[in-house]
């Protein structure tokens, strides 16, 4: 059987976006986005659980996140989940890591307390990094997205 892997999250980058390029010309973005999930325990609690997700965007897409965003700013991502492997270089120990390679994006605004307000207009997808959504489509709260067009 093949196997299929996608990936949607939203969450604020941890730091600042790091933009390399390959030797082969390439430029690679690479960040990671802190996920947050509240829930009760069994004893009644509010806890607050936080993921992290190392995520990777390529071409335009990775430039366009490079120069627009920074730590803290809220972000949504969709992706294929793949698995890196390397070699440590003090121990020689074989690692690896699971990570998003971004496939689109979309930049999320906030107001002026700091709440996610809706997503703004500036958009990506890694075949077309220039297409970009227009007002009307925009969601007027955050949490709003349509999961029917996202393609699963």
């Amino acid at each position: 059987m093949r196997g299929f892997s996608k990936a949607v999250i939203a969450g604020n980058l941890t730091r600042d976006p790091e933009l390399r390029t390959t030797p082969a010309g390439a430029n690679v973005c690479s960040f990671t986005v802190a996920v947050n999930r509240m829930y009760k325990n069994s004893s009644g609690e509010q806890v607050e659980e936080t993921a992290y997700v190392d995520c990777s965007a390529w071409g335009k897409s990775g430039e366009l996140i490079a120069q627009y965003i920074h730590k803290g700013d809220p972000l949504l991502v969709s992706g294929r989940l793949a698995q890196r492997f390397w070699g440590d270089k003090t121990t020689g120990a074989k690692r690896s890591k699971l990570e998003i390679v971004v496939e689109d994006f979309n930049f999320i605004s906030t107001n002026n307390n700091g709440s996610e307000s809706r997503s703004s207009s500036a958009s990506a997808k890694a075949s077309d990094a220039t297409e970009s959504v227009s007002e009307d489509e925009v969601p007027d709260e955050a949490g709003e997205i349509d999961l029917s067009e996202v393609p699963f």
